[in-house]
């Protein structure tokens, strides 16, 4: 299980998505949010590329880091893409409430953590930590 320490990284600081289908793609996402059962989830709403690129392959990086402390993490896992259930409901209130229809989830994209990595730059770095 994710520490708390390295929980509340990504909690309280936005999320960077790395995905690779004909190309390389980085992307900033605010809806987000870690389940009780330690999937990473985030809720697509412009996210064209990022999807794509799921198609072609599921495999995603995430990174958060505190630009304060500059501790730094970054998941390496699995994606799924899923169109309905509690998940993708409760990111349809979120995006509905916040723009107020002129805008749709797509999907959630529910990550499978395989890797926890230190991205944090001191001698602690590319150390692979417990899940």
């Amino acid at each position: 299980m994710i520490s708390s320490g390295v929980k509340k990284v990504f909690e309280e600081n936005p999320w960077f998505l790395a995905t690779c289908g004909d190309e390389p793609n980085v992307v900033p996402v605010g809806f987000k949010s870690i389940t009780e059962d330690g999937k990473f989830a985030i809720g697509a709403v412009l996210l064209d590329t990022t999807l794509e690129n799921l198609k072609k392959n599921p495999k995603i990086a995430i990174a958060a880091a505190n630009p304060s402390t500059t501790e730094a993490y970054q998941v390496k896992g699995t994606a799924e893409c899923v169109a309905e259930g509690p998940l993708y409901d409760r990111y349809a209130k979120m995006v509905e409430e916040m723009f107020k229809g002129a805008m749709k989830l797509k999907c959630a994209v529910v990550v499978t953590p395989e890797k926890l990595i230190v991205a944090t730059p001191n001698a602690r770095n590319r150390e692979e930590l417990p899940l």
